[in-house]
């Protein structure tokens, strides 16, 4: 007769890795709006990316300035001068506008009719990260946006917690003396919300801010990752609790570094047991992973160089040739572009009150011989003529006309 053994079984599951969702660019049907991501909140998702990661802010805010430059310039100045009612001026909305751009990728503006419904009274920027659109009507527009301060992931809109804005239509300022225009960048795949150019970046700028929480944490809880402790007290739960609090109290946190380490206890036998945890080379691991962060989050704002940041490379020499052609390429690739299409919504909106009005930003630009000069960066390309006659006298404003 054979016996059966008795089988030991084991037993294995899978640990699911952590995967964060809230960086989801999807658009979903929320409560007849269109919702911006996975949780509703991808607009504030990258704002909250904006304020964590120094390398993006830096990277950002260059890029901003660089669109500004020293403002905007028209063949009357005077039609640039108001803007509204709160005394903002249309530079004041152009660099709201200009920062919404670059972190969105589009921008909002509320347009108010003159009574007459002839002429735009007012214009006043919008917070692009409050705004949701309405689902598209039978032609496939947008036939507006409704607004809130408060979007939650599963707020369902209602008049005390949002108000709507129909999408801009001169045909129809009769009866919408309200409008809301939204510029926005194409972008394959999104039917109602654009993507910054930074998008591919988004896991690896968050990556970023999760570096920097790691060597925060090392730092406030220096003890752990050095040291092992171990007492032989057998103690209950609430003995062990107190000694490992004492611990933390006495030694942990980056005020603690070099501090004197005493112990007392009734016997040698019960002296606890204390054992550096030797390092496994992580230190440099991270500082590798750093680097390529800092190399993807530039690449990703088509930033050739880090030194336009202020970021020197090791080892480098020198660098000025290089920083001269790096500037060169973020001009013409990165800031130029962006001004234009920039420039090309503010011209729809103030053709309405000055036909034949033409725009453009006073720009500090760094030509391939070293030199600087002024340009006038207008909203459409010019030929190298053209170009050439605005960079002679950017004063005089009938040159844009």
């Amino acid at each position: 007769r054979i016996m059966a053994k008795e089988i030991k079984k084991s037993h294995f599951s899978t640990v699911q890795r952590f995967q964060s969702d809230w960086l989801s660019y999807t658009e979903g049907n929320g409560d007849h709006y269109v919702k911006s991501g996975q949780d509703n909140l991808f607009p504030q998702n990258l704002i909250n990316l904006y304020n964590r990661s120094s390398i993006h802010a830096a990277a950002v805010n260059a890029i901003v300035e660089g669109i500004v430059g020293q403002g905007l310039t028209a063949n009357n100045e005077a039609f640039l001068d108001k803007a509204n009612r709160k005394g903002e001026s249309w530079n004041n909305i152009f660099e709201k506008a200009a920062l919404d751009f670059k972190l969105h990728g589009s921008f909002a503006l509320e347009i108010i009719w003159s009574l007459d419904r002839t002429r735009i009274a007012e214009a006043y920027h919008i917070d692009f990260s409050i705004i949701r659109a309405k689902e598209k009507n039978h032609r496939g527009h947008i036939p507006g946006y409704y607004l809130s301060n408060d979007w939650k992931p599963f707020t369902a809109h209602t008049d005390d917690n949002c108000w709507y804005l129909p999408a801009f239509d001169v045909n129809k300022a009769k009866d919408e003396p309200n409008q809301i225009y939204v510029c926005k960048n194409y972008r394959p795949g999104q039917q109602y919300y654009p993507l910054p150019d930074y998008n591919g970046a988004l896991k690896v700028i968050e990556l970023d801010t999760e570096i920097d929480n790691f060597h925060v944490s090392n730092i406030q809880n220096g003890l752990a990752p050095s040291l092992s402790i171990t007492t032989f007290m057998n103690g209950a739960d609430d003995d062990v609790a107190a000694v490992e609090s004492m611990l933390r109290a006495n030694y942990a946190g980056s005020n603690r570094a070099g501090a004197l380490m005493y112990m007392d206890v009734d016997s040698p036998e019960n002296a606890p047991k204390i054992e550096p945890i030797p390092q496994n080379g992580a230190d440099g691991y991270y500082t590798t992973i750093n680097d390529l962060t800092i190399q993807k989050i530039l690449t990703a704002h088509r930033i050739t160089s880090p030194m336009l940041l202020g970021i020197k490379t090791e080892g480098q020499l020198g660098g000025r040739a290089e920083l001269v052609d790096a500037l060169l390429i973020f001009q013409h690739n990165v800031i130029q572009p962006l001004q234009q299409d920039i420039l090309s919504c503010f011209e729809t909106l103030l053709e309405v009150n000055y036909p034949g009005i033409v725009i453009g930003v006073n720009t500090t630009q760094l030509f391939a011989d070293g030199t600087i000069d002024e340009e006038v960066v207008t909203s459409v390309e010019v030929s190298d003529e053209d170009d050439a006659e605005i960079n002679e006298d950017t004063t005089n404003p009938e040159i844009l006309g």
